[in-house]
């Protein structure tokens, strides 16, 4: 980084603000991926976390019943939520909206 420029400036300058529309243009998503991130977008990050705990939840109650491989099986849920949480969280500040308005 230039010692010059300040935090907020970037090193493309002006041109590279100008840019990033065309960019986003460029990287714009199909209309699956949008739609599945209008849908998305609409839910609270709170059902994510609320689905792996359900999910942590679940295998532990069935590991103390004896069901381990239904255990594993619920339990390997839980990290998908999350994930599924963080894409959600993308989507809200940087998804297609930025180009594709509803």
């Amino acid at each position: 980084m230039n010692p010059t420029m300040t935090r907020t400036e970037s090193p493309r300058g002006a041109a590279g603000r100008t840019g990033e529309s065309s960019e986003a243009v460029k990287h714009s998503e199909g209309p699956v991926a949008r739609s599945i991130e209008e849908y998305t977008a609409q839910l609270p990050s709170d059902t994510f976390l609320w689905a792996a705990g359900a999910s942590i939840a679940g295998s532990l109650t069935l590991m103390a019943t004896g069901n381990r491989h239904g255990a594993l099986f619920v339990g390997q849920w839980a990290p998908t939520f999350l994930l599924l949480g963080i894409y959600n969280k993308i989507v809200k500040v940087a998804g297609s909206d930025r180009v594709h308005k509803s």
